[in-house]
């Protein structure tokens, strides 16, 4: 029978996804063919497989880490909010309904059906699975309707990890008031406790860790310090948070992404962010644009309503008189919707009627009732770029643009996952976006846009040059990429030094053994 480890938290954005995306590849490194499972995901940061499902981006992650290529079954339920009380239900990777709290909940019974589908099919194929939960362990007023954390343990007879974050305070009440609301038949299934994001001299926690060990009378199986400038997918609000007060400066290309209420897909750009001549800034108001080198409107889960934000909040002309300062403005997914002159939702995805757009693109859109999902490759159509510069990405969206009198921004190679992506997609099957003459007004539907170094570069340059800044060679994004790769062993590294793994290992039936040469830790297990 396969053999499962769980990661579950005090709270939420204790780590619990970088915990098991770490596990994944300690797990992976030792020869063990392991994959991960979150039966429930709620996010905008979403991501399309090679089939066209989409899956939350926090899965893909841990995919890579366990070096599997993402699955929907990773990520049977995804919830897209698209306002306080209502989401997007995606279940194995399409598009499943729209339900408020309620009506989602009264469906409980169906949704951990699909949970358990997704599950068995995973255990069948793989020897562990590391299991993510959601939220606090200890949702005591929705033990009736869970699907993701107690019913999904003892689903798959999991071994449970109990994840605290001492760096927001209160790790002792976090710990044992969550242990203390456990019913003895789920305290049973707990081997030991993390404690997550420690900063300063682990020496000075050694009381703490008596302390929680007499009083939860459970190990404390490892204090993990906080790991600085760690560069995997955070969970939205830890990404956001961190780059909200970035200060600009003249000898880089300076980033402002206009922060949107309903915001999906940051890992847009974090490829961007890890570039060393590179200053991004999350940008609520108009005021914190100044200074900006390049504005980017993102993608979103409501294109209507977040058009209607940033028309309350005097948006329009900030970016009018920045786009006369001969600036840089692009438009990602909803945010190139927003650029064109026409916004309507005849269909009533959104909130019904129409909008007139920015009015900066010469393009118009209509939401349509399904969503293209589909990976795609590209290059720039620009007479100056390398038509090596490949772009390798994704679409997820739920409207058609139209602007046959303008160039398209990219020309699409190959598209794959949807077979009804050209038809939702542009008016011109074989292109995608839109872009002035000058190319200094662009949209796009590519999520991931930035990713390749070739592309980025030569964008970035672009950038550079006009500022009066000598161009970098392409090696220097290469590098990022690099970086970017060795960031999950860097992490599992950083796991194995502060986890106590053999109590962990011998939750799923293998040994551990550890053996280090210099500063690498090498992983061996034996079945």
């Amino acid at each position: 029978m396969v053999k499962a480890i769980m990661v579950m938290g005090t709270a939420s954005d204790v780590g619990k996804s970088v915990v098991v995306a770490g596990l994944c590849r300690i797990f992976h490194r030792a020869g063990i063919d392991v994959a991960p499972f979150k039966a429930q995901n709620m996010s905008l940061n979403s991501f399309v497989t090679i089939d066209g499902g989409e899956m939350g981006r926090a899965q893909v992650l841990q995919a890579e880490a366990c070096g599997l290529p993402p699955h929907v079954d990773m990520n049977p339920i995804l919830l897209k909010p698209e306002a306080d009380n209502c989401s997007q239900v995606i279940v194995h990777g399409k598009v499943w309904g729209k339900f408020d709290a309620q009506s989602y909940f009264a469906r409980h019974h169906d949704l951990f059906r699909f949970v358990c589908e997704s599950y068995e099919r995973l255990a069948r194929a793989h020897d562990v699975i590391v299991i993510e939960g959601a939220g606090s362990a200890a949702e005591v007023n929705l033990r009736d309707k869970d699907i993701v954390n107690w019913p999904v343990a003892n689903m798959a007879d999991a071994r449970v990890l109990l994840v605290a974050d001492i760096e927001r305070g209160g790790v002792f009440a976090q710990v044992l008031g969550t242990v203390d609301l456990l019913s003895w038949g789920e305290r049973r299934r707990v081997i030991g406790i993390v404690v997550n994001k420690f900063r300063g001299d682990l020496e000075l926690f050694a009381d703490g860790v008596r302390f929680i060990e007499s009083r939860a009378r459970l190990p404390v199986l490892g204090v993990v310090p906080f790991l600085r400038d760690l560069d995997l997918d955070q969970e939205d609000s830890v990404a956001i948070e961190r780059y909200r007060s970035n200060h600009f400066a003249p000898e880089k290309v300076n980033v402002a992404v206009v922060l949107l209420p309903h915001m999906s897909n940051f890992t847009d750009f974090n490829s961007l962010v890890a570039e060393s001549d590179v200053a991004l800034r999350y940008a609520r108001a108009p005021a914190e644009l100044t200074g900006a080198d390049v504005v980017i409107i993102p993608g979103t889960k409501s294109t209507i309503a977040d058009f209607d934000y940033l028309e309350q909040n005097d948006f329009r002309p900030a970016l009018q008189a920045y786009v006369s300062a001969g600036s840089e403005l692009v438009g990602i997914c909803g945010g190139y919707q927003m650029l064109g002159r026409e916004i309507s939702d005849p269909f009533g995805v959104e909130s019904g009627g129409m909008r007139l757009g920015f009015g900066f693109l010469n393009v118009t859109t209509e939401l349509m009732a399904s969503k293209t999902t589909t990976r795609i490759e590209a290059q720039p159509i620009e007479r100056e770029a390398d038509k090596t510069a490949i772009v390798r990405g994704y679409e997820i969206h739920m409207g058609r643009t139209d602007g046959a009198q303008l160039a398209p921004r990219f020309r699409i190679l190959r598209r794959l996952g949807d077979e009804t992506a050209e038809s939702h997609n542009d008016s011109n099957g074989d292109a995608d976006g839109a872009m002035t003459d000058d190319g200094r007004i662009w949209g796009t539907y590519i999520h991931g846009v930035f990713d390749q170094p070739g592309f980025r570069r030569h964008w970035l340059n672009q950038l550079r040059e006009r500022k009066g800044l000598e161009p970098f060679p392409l090696a220097v994004s290469e590098n990022t990429n690099q970086k970017l790769a060795a960031a999950m062993d860097r992490w599992a590294d950083h796991l194995e030094r502060h986890l106590e793994l053999a109590p962990i290992f011998g939750a799923v039936n293998f040994p551990y053994s550890q053996r280090r040469t210099g500063n690498q830790v090498v992983t061996k297990s034996q079945s």
